[in-house]
């Protein structure tokens, strides 16, 4: 008796055979992401001391690149300081444990993040070519890679920049910037997690142009379209500065950029599959 294939079994499932598989999936990505937050959790000293409350010393090493690129081209000393004129506190009961639990969780996603991926992989692979799922390993690290360069560029660029800013901004000398715990790790979350998901720009153009959604030409003929929005999503994420906005703005222009060369990349191959089936037919 001859063995089915992939696709055969794939069709035979039902729209509840589907459901039930990426149930078992989104089961494994879960568990994946506690056992990296318990580890986080665990490791709290570390976790808060050195990487979420980082950012917020002077010696932090943007503060200290950023500091001698000003001297360097005499800009302002905004960012050559010995404190930055704010502390931290917690105004509720809960607050800290609160805290401690929604940063080992971001933790734990952001580590468990290719394998969140792989999983993603697996439920949607069965549906794929042959040929397409031999690429696999390459979709997965390349999905990692330009997450975990989201999440650095957001860490060391976009949180810095904007604790700078809101941190040492004041209406009044008889205000004082007593930031509540739970709005710092939301700016760190926030500034770190849309980073990384911003980062995906490619993957997601990759597949999009795959269905046929998303074209080379469609993309650069709305590329000054792009760039407006670009510039939009940058002043949302960022201190309402030019220089941080265009900062934030030029990674996610070169990420564009690189999204036709993908997108070129997609519809060349894809020709060449269709003149080889036209020859072989």
């Amino acid at each position: 008796m001859a063995k089915k294939s992939v696709k055969e079994v794939v069709k035979e499932m039902s729209f509840l055979d589907h459901l039930e598989d990426l149930r078992w999936h989104l089961i494994r990505c879960v568990i994946a992401v506690l056992i990296c937050a318990t580890a986080a959790f665990l490791s709290y000293k570390f976790l808060f001391d050195v990487v979420l409350l980082g950012p917020k010393k002077a010696d932090f090493v943007t503060y200290d690149i950023l500091c001698q690129l000003a001297q360097l081209v005499h800009l302002d000393d905004s960012f050559c300081f010995e404190e930055l004129p704010f502390r931290i506190q917690s105004r509720k009961v809960a607050g800290q444990f609160s805290a401690h639990i929604w940063m080992s969780i971001t933790a734990g996603f952001i580590v468990a993040f290719p394998y969140i991926i792989y999983q993603f992989w697996k439920f949607i692979s069965p549906g794929l070519h042959h040929t397409e799922r031999r690429h696999a390993r390459g979709f997965i690290t390349a999905s990692s890679m330009l997450f975990f360069l989201g999440v650095l560029f957001g860490y060391y660029v976009i949180t810095p920049l904007s604790i700078n800013f809101l941190g040492s901004y004041q209406v009044s000398k008889e205000v004082f910037n007593d930031f509540d715990l739970s709005s710092y790790t939301g700016l760190v979350r926030a500034s770190v997690l849309a980073s990384g998901l911003i980062f995906q720009l490619p993957i997601v153009i990759y597949f999009l142009t795959k269905i046929g959604l998303v074209t080379p030409e469609f993309l650069k003929t709305y590329r000054k379209y792009a760039l407006v929005i670009i510039l939009v999503i940058s002043a949302v994420i960022t201190p309402p500065d030019i220089a941080s906005q265009v900062i934030v703005a030029i990674p996610v222009l070169i990420l564009y950029e690189v999204s036709i060369v993908i997108a070129k990349w997609v519809v060349r191959k894809q020709r060449k599959k269709e003149q080889q089936l036209k020859k072989t037919s």
